[in-house]
């Protein structure tokens, strides 16, 4: 007897080739079209009912039976508000992450295996292999630049288990969109979903403004202390940030800290200011997908999807944190990101940044 699959099918090009894919290897495939979000905003119509129809264009060119499950309820209240409430503390959370956490590989896996699923798949870009003995191992995808193991390093081993990614051995998307073109699937071409899913393109400043309230604070020089310009409240900005400060001409500034119980947004305008760089970074919320904590050694951290792969000395502490030590200065990662750490190719787990104490320059004793 075949083993069964459900596989989340979202209406866009790689989850059309996982369905294709598992079809094609015997499985016994059921597809199904998760709705997470079908609120329009200020300019901007959720784009849920054009989603649907192209999965369901999908899964009738696949033969393939179609359910759709109302994941919205959860999807807000686990997604949407850690979103808003991360950045009304000054933090720059990652949605998608949370997302894989408690909705992809959360209700959904739980609903389907409850329903009698043997795996779940997805269309993510990753590998994995399974273990009888134990949780499975994650593994970054065959495509360096598409990998997304930096958006799963949440979800529990045991969940990855019964767990299929069958594009994770694609070599790349456009081999993705090619293997669907040959399979006549009317999404080969379809434009890839840039951003975070349910803002669009109204933009994540007028989503949080209709979400917080605007609250006018100064942007001040991290090196001087002198108000340069003021904003509408210092959540809407992130370190690192160089767009949107809309402070006239001169230099370009950047974003070195936000301090969102004063309300005050800190700014240079010298790359090398030390507030934008450390040696430095402490984990919290610190999750290992094999259960336990790897020995304190030498790892590969990833702060940003398809940032950089950097060397860094691990220590796993009590207390779900983690102290990351780099060999030389990197750029300060916003607060809230994630950093994942890898042994090689396996994924071993991450942790949130901690956010670093605000010591700028013109706040120290003389």
């Amino acid at each position: 007897m075949s083993a069964r699959v459900f596989v989340g099918l979202s209406g866009g090009v790689d989850s059309a080739l996982c369905a294709a894919l598992l079809r094609e290897q015997g499985y016994e495939v059921t597809c199904t079209y998760m709705r997470n979000w079908s609120r329009d905003l200020p300019g901007f119509t959720c784009p849920w009912a054009d989603e649907l129809a192209d999965a369901e264009r999908v899964a009738v060119s696949l033969g393939l039976d179609l359910a759709v499950w109302d994941c919205e309820r959860a999807y807000k209240e686990t997604v949407v508000d850690y979103l808003v409430h991360a950045y009304a503390r000054g933090f720059t959370p990652n949605p998608d992450v949370m997302c894989n956490q408690t909705v992809k590989f959360g209700i959904f896996a739980e609903r389907a295996f409850a329903e009698g699923a043997d795996f779940i798949a997805t269309g993510h870009y990753a590998s994995v292999e399974h273990n009888a003995a134990g949780p499975a191992t994650l593994l970054r995808a065959a495509d360096e630049h598409k990998d997304q193991t930096y958006f799963l390093w949440r979800v529990p081993g045991a969940v990855l288990n019964r767990t299929l990614f069958p594009i994770g051995s694609v070599p790349s998307k456009s081999a993705v969109r090619a293997m669907c073109r040959e399979r006549g699937l009317s999404v080969a071409d379809k434009p890839d979903s840039d951003g975070i899913c349910f803002i669009g393109p109204v933009g994540l400043r007028t989503f949080l403004l209709d979400s917080l309230e605007r609250k006018a604070g100064d942007i001040v020089e991290w090196e001087t202390g002198h108000v340069l310009g003021h904003h509408d409240g210092a959540f809407l900005f992130t370190v690192g940030q160089r767009k949107g400060l809309d402070l006239g001409g001169g230099p370009a500034r950047y974003v070195v800290a936000t301090d969102t119980e004063k309300n005050t947004v800190y700014v240079t305008a010298d790359l090398g200011c030390p507030g934008l760089w450390t040696l430095e970074d402490v984990l919290e919320d610190v999750h290992w997908i094999g259960g336990g904590a790897p020995a304190a050694g030498e790892y590969l951290v990833r702060t940003r999807h398809t940032g950089t792969l950097r060397p860094a000395h691990v220590e796993p502490r009590a207390g779900g944190t983690a102290h990351v030590v780099w060999p030389e200065e990197v750029r300060t990662v916003a607060p809230g990101q994630s950093a994942v750490i890898y042994d090689g190719r396996i994924c071993l787990g991450g942790g949130i940044i901690c956010r670093h104490p605000i010591k700028a320059a013109c706040a120290q004793p003389a």
